[in-house]
């Protein structure tokens, strides 16, 4: 058998990062991959839906170029264009993961692993790969990682490709529909409903839940509600969906839900399922191994990404990640700690959210009434970018930024941001929250003018009842 320090199921955003980092650490390591490394963030998730809301973005500004007191002539939308950049910007990337492995001296190989279990010659177990060419390798390691990621939920829902799409499917589909309605309204649903908007498309989003993007904070919910219904987006909550009535009939999509105690039909040109992912924990040889746990069909792991089962880790969606930053980091913490560095725990509360609509969400650490549930006595500091001087100068002025922070301590617990770009903005909290800082170590920091940073400043300030530009 080939020897190796660390075989990883798995070449996705985890994957890879774990694969890397191994490499610097100058261990021998193995990636097995049915598909392309780079996994679903690069080929079919956040990488080609980002490309696409870019595109819409700059349709909506040049739509608007009058209002900077701009002629921008005739504006159209070439789709067939708009996936060329896509399929441009997901080949870079993913010849410079390629590149990157190799670089760090990691051997891929192509096909699908299955764990074996240990035997006195392999105390960890081993992985069984059938290559892509229909061939067998046995690779022997002294670690494993899996960093199998997930799979969209569909509900019992035929996906066909051609009308009916989850966001696999949706990131290559050749044409823009007149109408679309979207099941689920958290991230990955309303950002489809946002760029779709942007793009002329007539939209529907049927959320289960009371609110959309219900992870968020309420406030930040409620405004994000708001501001979506103000672009003509319809949105329902509090929608029960009948999977089983699904029809496409005539080159329309028709399904039956009940909202507000009322039964109901929708329409449309294409239907997007956007109901969560599903971990990848089935066919991989699990059930050969009696310390690794499931719950839900996660893996269970530690704050280290360690299963019950010693020499083994997972990280990821398969863990319940569900962001590929998280996975990046879970992998990069899993190496280290097999390496022996000791080093710091992933604290799942202080990792930032990001939804890509227009306007942005992004948000770090604990809401307000988690916050209170948590036993906190708390205190808001809430500040508009419509008092931010460079959110009007980009006329882009809706939102708020919404700070949570201990009354006793003055400790921050959380920021919850809607607007423009806070999704570049939402690491400055991170970082306070990573070096327990306080609202006012955050009010004296010194924020640059005109930036849209400025308003973490302010709502820090707001926190004493001090902000200055309100």
């Amino acid at each position: 058998m080939p020897e190796f320090d660390l075989v990883i199921l798995g070449g996705g955003t985890g994957g890879y990062v774990a694969a890397i980092r191994a490499g610097q650490l100058g261990m021998k390591v193995a990636v097995v991959e049915r598909d392309r490394v780079g996994g679903t963030c690069l080929h079919r998730g956040c990488i080609p839906t980002k490309a696409f809301l870019r595109s819409a973005e700059v349709y909506h500004d040049l739509t608007h170029a009058a209002e900077y007191g701009l002629r921008a002539g005739e504006v159209g939308v070439n789709w067939a264009q708009v996936l060329a950049r896509k399929d441009k910007v997901v080949t870079n990337l993913w010849k410079g993961v390629q590149g990157l492995l190799r670089k760090n001296g990691v051997t891929v190989i192509e096909g699908t692993g299955t764990l074996m279990a240990p035997s006195i010659f392999t105390p960890n177990g081993w992985v069984s790969v059938e290559t892509a060419g229909g061939g067998q390798e046995k690779l022997e390691a002294q670690h494993i990682l899996i960093a199998t990621g997930s799979r969209p939920r569909t509900l019992g829902i035929p996906v066909d490709g051609e009308h009916v799409f989850t966001s696999d499917e949706a990131v290559n589909w050749d044409r823009l529909p007149d109408s679309v309605v979207i099941l689920g309204g958290g991230a990955i649903g309303m950002e489809w409903a946002s760029l779709y908007a942007d793009l002329g498309v007539r939209v529907t989003v049927l959320e289960m839940l009371p609110r959309i993007l219900p992870l968020e904070d309420e406030e930040v919910s409620a405004e994000a509600e708001k501001l979506l219904r103000r672009r003509k987006i319809e949105i329902v909550t509090g929608a029960k969906v009948d999977p089983q009535s699904v029809r496409v009939e005539g080159g329309r999509v028709t399904l039956r839900y009940e909202a507000g105690g009322e039964a109901r039909q929708a329409e449309a040109g294409m239907l997007l399922v956007s109901v969560g992912r599903a971990p990848n924990s089935e066919g991989i040889g699990l059930e050969n191994f009696e310390r690794i746990r499931l719950d839900r069909g996660y893996i269970v792991v530690d704050e280290y990404g360690r299963t019950g089962q010693p020499g083994i880790y997972a990280i990821g969606d398969v863990v319940g990640g569900g962001l590929a930053h998280v996975a990046a980091h879970q992998g990069i913490v899993a190496v280290e700690h097999m390496a022996g560095l000791e080093p710091h725990p992933v604290d799942l509360k202080k990792v930032p959210r990001c939804t890509y609509t227009r306007p942005e969400v992004a948000s770090v650490g604990l809401t307000e009434a988690e916050a209170r549930a948590a036993g906190h006595e708390v205190k808001v500091g809430k500040f508009p970018f419509r008092g931010i001087g460079k959110a009007l100068v980009f006329g882009d002025v809706d939102g708020f930024a919404k700070l949570v922070a201990d009354a006793k301590t003055g400790e921050l617990l959380g920021a919850h941001l809607i607007g423009p770009h806070v999704t570049d903005l939402i690491s400055e909290a991170g970082l306070a929250l990573l070096l327990n800082a306080t609202a006012w170590e955050v009010s004296v920091a010194v924020h640059p003018h005109p930036t849209l940073s400025e308003i973490f400043g302010e709502a820090a300030l707001a926190t004493e009842g001090r902000a200055i530009h309100i």
